[in-house]
């Protein structure tokens, strides 16, 4: 688990011609510029390459994990000294390709990231489908002039691009672009239609991320562009699934222990994030049940299930969301240690500035804040690595939304006749559930149109419901005024005849999801960027595509299950069943909680404080592209009244304001208004507090 930054000066530049502004020294001094950014990333190691024209450079920090040695560090190049690249992440069965392509590429080091190059040279740009892991590389061939940016399928690792003076830079996070005289603009129209949520563009003007799957190529300097290397599919709806539900369960547990085993593998301390959920707890289980089979847990060979350390979090009883008890009592029943992080009020409020800054991800809740106080935990400890649950939901059909698209049509490929009979019943069943559920009622889709094209989907009418702030009038004038169909319209042309034809309601759903919530909101808020502030590599044994592929293809009647006697939705039945051996009987049969944290806060309290010091008239106008009044209704109301989507808003517009500080983000304006400052803005590159 590392961090990179890398430039290339794109042929109809100027900027690499010899000059001052283009010397070896000074570009060197902007790549460790942006490493600084980043250095909590990789506080072991830091390495940078440019080439002898300065038309290419690479910048690496590390953090070691696999071979500690100095031979481990980056960037790697090849003997010819014509192949470099940097790597972020890690990747799995590397000995087993080591051992492969021994007789034809000398290996310095026992790192997993090294194969990348020797993977490369044996595959050329097809390199990419023989990688299994979390990853994000650069890769610069000299010989060729040939370009890749690359990211793993599930977008685990984030990797961004844009352009600064005819330089194509990339980095693990935007914030690198700073030291390139980066001069950030918001991107308005994406902020307000959501489109940062599911497309390439963020919510900076020319800021692009390599989609899950994908990777940027660039040849002899040309403008670069995007290919896809990767994809979910899942199976045609009308046939029928060939394997038997025993067959299936213990497929699923093969190929999830398989996959645990792997993420296990590691030169430094592993431990787990627990919950009282079943992804997590399953992950113990697992990890519990193989060290018991003799496997090291990182580097500890000693088999002492002791030995291994889960971390969970602890919100106030007061707010009915903590599940603290129920990973306690799984900690117990597998022998394992268990460390409790309490999240108040305090702590939420102490590390709200630094969780946006870190993840680049305004999300309205205060989720992330307790992953960073469990990352926090999980160094304390001594660990570098951890393995969590993300995924499971997206594949096992984990969320209430799925029931509704389960039961929207029949399911051919696991039809019977009391299935067929029972479907007009089970709609009305999961309408009420999902109704009393977290998320309320599914919302209406806002373009009849789009929603026909993605299958009456809920996922764009429960991310638009996601935060609503109060925009200024002109904002409107530059919308789209249809963002549901600029998200239908977003994936590959493929996707919305199989979404028609091909896949049953249920699996287009996940499709979606995963494609936006999972990978833009849940893996950035919740996952490698917001872990790595304390130097924890998280691994999502879920997410690993051999896993994930087989999953695809089970059919939905297997994933979800409808009982008529007690009118009741069995969500992730399949994995309930693979899990049995390796969770508690309360975990096998607990109902799925969503890991969410608390909207309703005192007047006063620290979350308050926080808000009040951040939503201020001056910083919402200095963000520029928001109604003030709007946004102070919806201060009140988050507090006077308890409103959950004002509370919402109130914490996305404080998240904007902290982006747009520590940024240094221009004030989005009309041609009519006056750019006005933040309060307390400061340089951009001193806003890191940790």
């Amino acid at each position: 688990m590392c961090g990179l930054t890398a430039f290339l000066a794109l042929h109809d530049s100027s900027a690499w011609q010899h000059g001052e502004s283009t010397s070896t020294e000074d570009l060197g001094q902007k790549v460790h510029d942006s490493l600084d950014l980043i250095r909590h990333r990789g506080p072991d190691a830091r390495g940078t390459w440019l080439s002898s024209d300065c038309r290419v450079g690479l910048g690496h920090v590390r953090l070691s994990i696999i071979d500690l040695s100095p031979a481990g560090n980056q960037p790697f190049h090849d003997s010819e000294d014509n192949v470099h690249a940097v790597v972020n992440g890690e990747l799995y069965d590397y000995d087993r390709i080591k051992d492969e392509l021994s007789g034809e590429y000398d290996f310095k080091s026992k790192s997993d990231c090294e194969i990348v190059i020797a993977l490369y040279k044996h595959y050329g740009e097809s390199f990419l489908s023989h990688l299994r892991g979390e990853f994000a590389l650069v890769l610069w061939d000299a010989k060729r002039q040939l370009f890749i940016a690359a990211r793993d399928r599930y977008g685990i690792k984030s990797l961004y691009y844009t352009v600064i003076d005819g330089r194509l830079v990339v980095a693990t996070e935007m914030k690198c672009f700073l030291s390139f005289g980066w001069s950030p603009e918001w991107n308005v129209t994406n902020i307000m239609e959501k489109g940062w949520l599911y497309g390439p563009q963020m919510y900076f003007k020319g800021v692009n991320r390599i989609g899950p799957g994908q990777y940027l190529v660039s040849h002899d300097f040309s403008t670069p562009w995007v290919r896809s290397y990767w994809d979910l599919d899942y199976p045609d709806k009308h046939h029928a699934y060939p394997r038997s539900e025993e067959e299936t369960v213990a497929r699923v547990r093969e190929l999830l222990l398989e996959s645990v085993q792997h993420r296990l593998r590691a030169d430094v301390g592993v431990g787990v994030f627990l919950s009282g959920g079943l992804d997590s707890s399953a992950i113990a289980g697992m990890t519990a049940h193989v060290i018991r089979q003799g496997q090291s847990l990182g580097n500890d060979a000693s088999g002492k299930l002791s030995n291994l350390s889960c971390f969970t979090v602890q919100f106030e009883k007061s707010s009915g969301l903590d599940e603290s008890d129920v990973a306690r009592r799984t900690a117990e029943w597998l022998g394992v240690d268990l460390q409790s992080v309490l999240l108040d009020e305090e702590a939420i409020a102490s590390r709200l500035e630094d969780t946006v800054w870190h993840t680049e991800t305004p999300i309205p809740d205060v989720n992330g804040m307790g992953r960073l106080a469990l990352a926090e935990a999980a160094h304390a400890a001594g660990k570098r690595v951890v393995l969590t649950g993300e995924g499971s939901d997206e594949h096992f059909s984990g969320y209430a939304d799925f029931i509704w698209r389960y039961v929207l049509e029949p399911d051919h490929s696991w039809a019977s006749p009391d299935t067929m009979a029972e479907l007009t019943e089970a709609r009305k069943v999961a309408l009420e559930l999902i109704a009393k559920g977290f998320l309320g009622a599914i919302p209406e889709p806002s373009d009849a149109e789009a929603s026909q094209i993605l299958n009456e989907s809920s996922v764009f009418p429960r991310m638009n419901a996601l935060f609503q702030p109060p925009f200024q009038q002109w904002v409107y004038k530059y919308s789209h005024n249809r963002p549901e169909m600029s998200f239908a319209k977003s994936f590959t042309e493929k996707v919305p005849a199989d979404v028609a034809t091909k896949w049953h309601p249920l699996h287009s759903s996940q499709y979606q999801w995963t494609k936006s919530i999972l990978v833009n909101y849940i893996l950035r808020y919740l996952g490698d960027n917001i872990d790595m502030v304390y130097q924890i590599e998280s691994r999502p044994p879920f997410l690993d595509h051999h896993l994930t592929e087989y999953v695809n293809k089970i059919p939905p009647s297997l994933k979800i299950k409808y009982c008529s006697a007690t009118k009741t939705f069995r969500e992730k039945h399949i994995l309930r069943e693979a899990m049995k051996p390796f969770v508690t009987e309360e975990v096998y049969n607990r109902t799925k909680q969503p890991y969410v944290g608390p909207t309703k806060y005192k007047k006063n309290g620290p979350v308050y404080k926080i808000l009040e010091t951040l939503v201020t008239e001056a910083n919402v106008r200095a963000l520029g592209f928001l109604e003030w009044p709007g946004v102070q209704e919806d201060f009140v109301r988050a507090f006077r009244d308890h409103d959950t989507l004002s509370f919402k808003n109130t914490l996305s517009v404080a998240q904007m304001v902290v982006l747009g500080k520590r940024f240094g983000v221009k004030t989005a304006e009309d041609p009519q208004r006056r750019v006005v400052a933040y309060e307390g803005t400061e340089n951009a590159m001193l806003r890191s507090r940790l």
